[in-house]
């Protein structure tokens, strides 16, 4: 009984997050983004559409464009709420700042 009081006191405990962002990691531009929902979890795959380049107006237009995926998480149903939040406290800063 002692040890699953122990183990419930450690679990609970709270430690700081040292935040880490390497030198190497790649920043993306998405323009769009894909949800699934997966059991108890939401992935959330980002994608990057990039319009082929035309270098005369009388080329034909493009039938289709590709997105490609530059990044892909998965959330659990338990913290995405606290993500939303999160972005649109952030939205509302932004809009506060723009005017």
């Amino acid at each position: 009984m002692a040890n699953d009081e122990k183990e419930k006191t450690q679990a609970k405990s709270v430690l700081p997050i040292k935040w880490n962002m390497p030198a190497d990691i790649i920043t993306r531009f998405t323009t769009n983004i894909l949800v699934q929902t997966i059991e108890n979890e939401f992935k959330l795959s980002f994608f990057e559409v990039k319009p082929p380049i035309r270098f005369s107006a009388s080329e034909p237009k493009p039938t289709e464009v590709v997105a490609d995926c530059v990044a892909s998480v998965i959330v659990t149903a338990d913290r995405l709420p606290n993500f939303i939040r999160v972005l649109e406290e952030q939205l509302e800063r932004y809009n506060k700042k723009k005017g």
